[in-house]
C-alpha cells in the first residue's frame, strides 16, 4: 500500500515552492501517494502583503534568497502588489485533481508566481497555466467562474484549520508523521522509509 503524503501549502509561500524540490527527490521511485492540500495564509478579506513593504523585503533578503541559493533554485520576490488571494488557484487545483494533473498544475502555479511574477489570482493567468499543463482551459474557466469547486475548497480549508491543526506551511503529513517547515531531502526520505517499514512489519 502506498504511503500517503499530504502537503499543506499556500501558493504565495516561497518556502512551499522550495519544498517541492526535496520532496520530488525524496519520493522518486518510492511507493507514495502525494496529495496537495490548501492552506490560505491570508484568506479574503484579510489584507495581503505588498512586496515593496519592509516585511517581505527583509524576509526575502535574510532568509528566502540565501536558502534558495544553497538549494540552487531560481526564485524571486514576485512584483504583484498586493499579493494575490489564492482561493481561485486552489479551486483550480481541485479541477486539476479530477483530471489527474494535480502535480503538474501545482508546480506550474508556483513557478508562475515565484519565477515569472504572474498574478495567480487572475482568471486569465490561471486558465493559461491550466492549458500549459494539459487541461482544457475553457472547462477550467467555466469550473472556476461557476464556483463548482468552491464548497470542496472550503471543506479542505476547514479540515486544515480545525481537524489537522495546521498553523503554518509547508507541512508534510507522511503517514502518521508530521514534519513542519521546509525539510531537507534526507528528513523526508527517513519519514517515508519509516512508514514503509511500519507497513511491512
Amino acid at each position: 500500500m502506498a504511503v500517503p503524503i499530504r502537503v499543506y501549502s499556500d501558493y504565495v509561500c516561497p518556502f512551499c515552492f522550495l519544498a517541492e524540490f526535496p520532496l520530488g527527490e525524496a519520493t522518486r521511485g518510492k511507493d507514495v501517494e502525494v496529495t496537495w492540500m490548501p492552506f490560505e495564509l491570508r484568506p479574503y478579506p484579510t489584507p495581503t502583503l505588498r512586496p515593496e513593504g519592509s516585511y517581505l523585503q527583509s524576509a526575502w533578503s535574510d532568509s528566502v534568497y540565501p536558502i534558495a541559493a544553497r538549494m540552487g533554485i531560481e526564485i524571486r520576490l514576485p512584483t504583484v502588489s498586493p499579493q494575490p488571494y489564492t482561493r481561485l488557484a486552489f479551486e483550480g487545483l481541485e479541477f486539476a485533481k479530477q483530471q489527474g494533473r494535480a502535480d503538474a498544475y501545482n508546480s506550474a502555479v508556483m513557478r508562475a508566481f515565484f519565477q515569472q511574477s504572474l498574478d495567480i489570482g487572475n482568471m486569465d493567468v490561471l486558465a493559461n497555466i491550466a492549458n500549459d499543463v494539459g487541461l482544457d482551459p475553457a472547462e477550467f474557466r467555466q469550473a472556476l467562474e461557476s464556483g463548482k469547486h468552491s464548497e470542496r475548497h472550503q471543506e479542505l480549508l476547514r479540515h486544515a484549520y480545525q481537524e489537522a491543526g495546521v498553523t503554518g506551511v509547508p507541512l508534510f503529513v507522511i503517514g502518521s508523521r508530521r514534519l513542519s517547515g521546509l525539510q531537507p531531502e534526507k528528513a523526508l526520505i527517513a519519514a517515508i522509509d519509516q512508514e514503509l517499514l511500519a507497513q511491512s512489519s
